[in-house]
């Protein structure tokens, strides 16, 4: 049995039929997960962590204790909500003995070789919005990130934080107006 339904592009591939596959016995089957995720779930280590080093151990670490723990999906939710409920938990126990949290906005590339003009007004945005999201209340940043750069439904960010779906709407609800306030002079 293919973990590809018939017709549908390989990035599309269901799931919940991969993971009891390998929970079967199929173990080989899971580097399918890690190669879809494992850009996801470094960039949120480098959030948390913001060196490399520790992203990509954190990054294993996840990995680990996804592998480990793939007996508990029980596919109520997607897969990915489930990997970064992991990671999300992960993370915030290794801030608590490590550094705070960082917003992903602050990690953005923006290098832009058109114009020095451009990577000029960019970079002055750039800097301005990574520090209107740092000075956000970390609760906050965390929502505001997965919302916005990791593409999270609120539902989804409520699983993986712990946070009920209406603080989790509130959080990014009061994140937007303080940012909206904090940015006002940059149109």
């Amino acid at each position: 049995m293919s973990i590809f339904g018939a017709g549908e592009p390989e990035d599309e591939f269901d799931e919940s039929l991969l993971v009891s596959q390998i929970a079967a016995g199929e173990r080989e089957l899971f580097r399918l997960l890690v190669s879809r995720y494992q850009k996801a779930v470094y960039a949120l280590g480098l959030s948390f962590f913001h060196n490399r080093e520790d992203a990509a151990d954190f990054t294993q670490d996840v990995f680990l204790k996804a592998y480990r723990n793939l007996g508990r999906f029980k596919g109520h939710a997607r897969f990915s909500t489930w990997l970064y409920r992991i990671a999300y938990n992960t993370a915030v126990n290794g801030i608590t003995r490590r550094k705070e949290y960082r917003s992903l906005a602050e990690e953005e590339d923006t290098k832009d070789d058109r114009t020095p003009e451009v990577f000029t007004i960019r970079e002055a945005a750039r800097t301005a919005v990574e520090k209107a999201v740092a000075e956000l209340p970390e609760k906050y940043r965390v929502c505001v990130d997965l919302f916005f750069f990791y593409n999270r439904s609120i539902k989804e960010i409520g699983v993986i934080t712990g946070f009920p779906e209406n603080t989790v709407k509130s959080h990014v609800f009061r994140a937007k107006k303080l940012l909206r306030q904090e940015l006002e002079g940059y149109r």
